[in-house]
């Protein structure tokens, strides 16, 4: 029976560790803290990345504190040379007699290879505490390591009788000024913003944080026919972030050119239909270690993207105002001769997990995790 005071140190190395995000990508999040004769003598989390990692921020504050102490760790310590040493030599040499670990890091690089080391010190190590919490506080990083492909967050707004627009594609502004700080706030955290191809030529967005966030975000256009214009605002912000059109493999070479010649950095897809494509997409995304890419539309992309179970987690912006007619809704406008088809029944249809509401002036924000992906 796992005690309510070992809980609660690992509840603060989870809290720790969460403090790391938007900052360490594509490394998880990981938290520390020490404890020695039932008082705690360091504490650290990985605050960027390329700096020390948490275990090195713990040793370094507890000093000659750490011998004898038991740690407690949100992931297992790595054990490899990477852009930092192995943290786990330096916990050995650090004489910590304890190492309590929330889980084991399926990083190749790693992989068990961090428990082993310390076993074979004479280190005491248990895992699994807080599992769960700690899979799902790095379940973007786990989605890249474990399944090829990065954290897909679903972004849109709409109103109360669920459209995303009118039905002449206007959308400017369904939700009011807090709801819109809040995906500027998403936006500076995430390694890139998807949109489809008509939502870029309708919307001529710029896709940028304002302010500017951690990180700065690649903005990608799912745009099969290479259609992007030229004189779009995504293109004549090159020099604000980069730009990646993802085109079909029948994207017509002329047009190809005349993208890469603008300064966008293109990727053909490989696969015949729009799902094919959009696997291919993703995984090429995290080839190039992307872990969080925010989806903003439109319907078409957003549809695919659930059809191919992609979808991990969703923001929803609900406005008080009603459309009527004939109109775009969120995961509209799919083929269903692309892939199986939606729910049939309400009882079938996918549930969000760890569900918040809360009010932003007047809009209603929904934010969830789909419960599958954890």
């Amino acid at each position: 029976m796992v005690s309510t005071i070992e809980q609660n140190r690992m509840t603060r190395a989870l809290e720790l560790a969460a403090r790391g995000q938007g900052l360490v990508e594509p490394n998880p999040m990981v938290g520390c803290v020490l404890w020695c004769d039932g008082a705690m003598v360091g504490e650290g989390w990985h605050r960027c990345f390329g700096g020390p990692h948490a275990e090195i921020e713990a040793l370094r504050a507890a000093g000659s504190r750490a011998s004898g102490a038991t740690m407690y760790v949100t992931l297992e310590p790595c054990c490899h040379q990477g852009k930092t040493p192995p943290c786990s030599e330096a916990i050995i040499k650090a004489g910590v007699r304890r190492v309590v670990v929330a889980m084991a890091d399926p990083f190749p690089e790693v992989a068990g290879g961090g428990l082993t080391q310390l076993r074979e010190a004479g280190i005491d190590v248990e895992v699994g505490l807080l599992e769960a919490e700690a899979r799902t506080l790095n379940a973007p990083y786990l989605a890249r390591v474990e399944h090829g492909r990065p954290w897909i967050i679903a972004k849109w707004a709409m109103t109360l009788d669920g459209k995303i627009a009118t039905s002449d594609g206007d959308s400017r502004w369904i939700s009011g000024e807090a709801s819109r700080s809040v995906v500027h706030q998403l936006r500076g955290r995430v390694d890139a913003i998807m949109i489809g191809s008509n939502t870029a030529r309708r919307d001529d967005p710029l896709l940028t944080a304002r302010p500017a966030g951690a990180r700065t975000a690649t903005r990608i256009i799912v745009d099969g026919r290479a259609s992007l214009p030229i004189d779009s605002q995504l293109i004549r912000t090159l020099d604000e972030a980069p730009v990646l059109v993802a085109v079909g493999s029948d994207a017509v070479a002329d047009d190809v050119t005349r993208l890469a010649d603008a300064g966008c950095d293109v990727y053909r897809c490989d696969g015949e239909s729009h799902l094919q494509r959009l696997r291919s997409l993703l995984a090429e995304l995290a080839c190039r270690k992307m872990t969080n890419v925010l989806v903003e539309g439109g319907g078409r992309l957003l549809a695919n993207l659930h059809r191919i179970e992609c979808i991990d987690e969703v923001h929803v912006f609900i406005a008080p105002k009603f459309v009527g007619k004939t109109a775009a809704t969120p995961m509209g406008g799919n083929d269903p001769a692309e892939a199986p088809h939606s729910a049939m029944r309400m009882a079938d249809a996918n549930q969000l997990h760890r569900v918040t509401v809360r009010q932003l002036g007047c809009d209603v924000h929904v934010h969830g995790l789909m419960k599958s992906r954890l």
